[in-house]
């Protein structure tokens, strides 16, 4: 089992950028496959990105693509999302989730472990 708190939301105006942090509790961090997703107001939650348990590996949806960078630190147990080139439609808030599974067609379902949320907004 693992608990998760994030933290480094916050309002920025579009083009800016926000680094968002997540740690994890217990021994077992390093196994997951370590995700974010978001939920804006009135949506469903969707899918941004995930990686790897080893880091070598992420995945972005193609509203993100090229702009977020997410990266974790197993000896801190922590993951972070880099947010650049950030725009309106980002506002958001923002889970960190753990143990997230790859669905036959290429999408990712979400594991049964999240975090509290932060709230990331936007300004135009």
């Amino acid at each position: 089992q693992v608990q998760l708190v994030e933290s480094g939301g916050g309002l920025v105006q579009a083009g800016g950028s926000l680094r968002l942090s997540c740690a994890g509790s217990g021994r077992t961090f390093s196994t997951y496959t370590m995700g974010w997703f978001r939920q804006a107001p009135g949506k469903e939650r969707e899918f941004v990105a995930c990686i790897m348990p080893n880091g070598r590996s992420a995945y972005y949806s193609e509203s993100v693509k090229d702009r977020f960078t997410i990266s974790r630190d197993n000896a801190k147990n922590t993951v972070s999302l880099q947010m650049n080139s950030l725009k309106p439609e980002d506002t958001a808030v923002y889970y960190c989730n753990a143990d997230l599974s790859h669905k036959f067609g290429g999408s990712w379902s979400s594991g049964e472990y999240w975090g509290q949320g932060t709230q990331v907004t936007v300004s135009s």
